[in-house]
């Protein structure tokens, strides 16, 4: 069931996803949906946001490789690539946990720390990232908050206009924001 879940989160949301659909989906019975997982889809939600975000934090590391890489540049350019990815899903799926998080953060608070606790590991290890290129700690994690708040705030604007361009104005912003972040130490 977890590998059919996640999609089915992100393009229809939480709520709108039934266990039925989701055993259904995986070719399961029905029964082992609550074998594997007693709590039921609550707890499924919690373990299929944890590990989509822990799958989309090895994407940050792979955009920062090069720790000799200006940071700027290669924030940028995951903006870039970010908007390429969101035009070849047809606007869809950019972020695996943003859907939720938008729909639970008031009415869940299980689902809701998950996506905290997501977004807080992504904004760390951007964090760390910027800090390893000179960035003091706090600058860094500051920059790195801003920076994931641009890309989320984008690809909501993206998926609406069904354009990128709002990702790569913010690609520019994010740049020019980590900038600024080296320029003050």
């Amino acid at each position: 069931m977890r590998p059919w879940t996640p999609g089915l989160f992100r393009r229809q949301g939480y709520a709108a996803t039934g266990m039925k659909q989701i055993v259904a989906e995986a070719g399961a019975p029905y029964g082992s949906a609550y074998h594997f997982f007693p709590d039921g889809k609550a707890q499924l939600g919690e373990e299929v946001i944890r590990t989509s975000g822990a799958a989309y934090l090895e994407l940050i590391g792979g955009l920062f490789a090069d720790p000799g890489a200006d940071p700027a540049a290669a924030t940028a350019a995951a903006f870039t690539g970010a908007a390429e990815t969101l035009r070849e899903l047809d606007f869809a799926d950019p972020c695996p946990i943003a859907t939720a998080a938008l729909e639970v953060a008031g009415t869940h608070e299980g689902l809701r720390r998950a996506t905290a606790d997501v977004f807080a590991s992504w904004i760390e290890a951007l964090a760390a990232r910027y800090a390893g290129a000179g960035i003091g700690t706090d600058t860094a994690r500051d920059t790195a908050g801003s920076v994931i708040a641009l890309l989320e705030g984008a690809f909501m604007l993206a998926r609406a206009a069904h354009d990128t361009a709002p990702v790569r104005t913010a690609a520019r912003a994010a740049a020019a924001v980590v900038r600024d972040a080296l320029e003050s130490g």
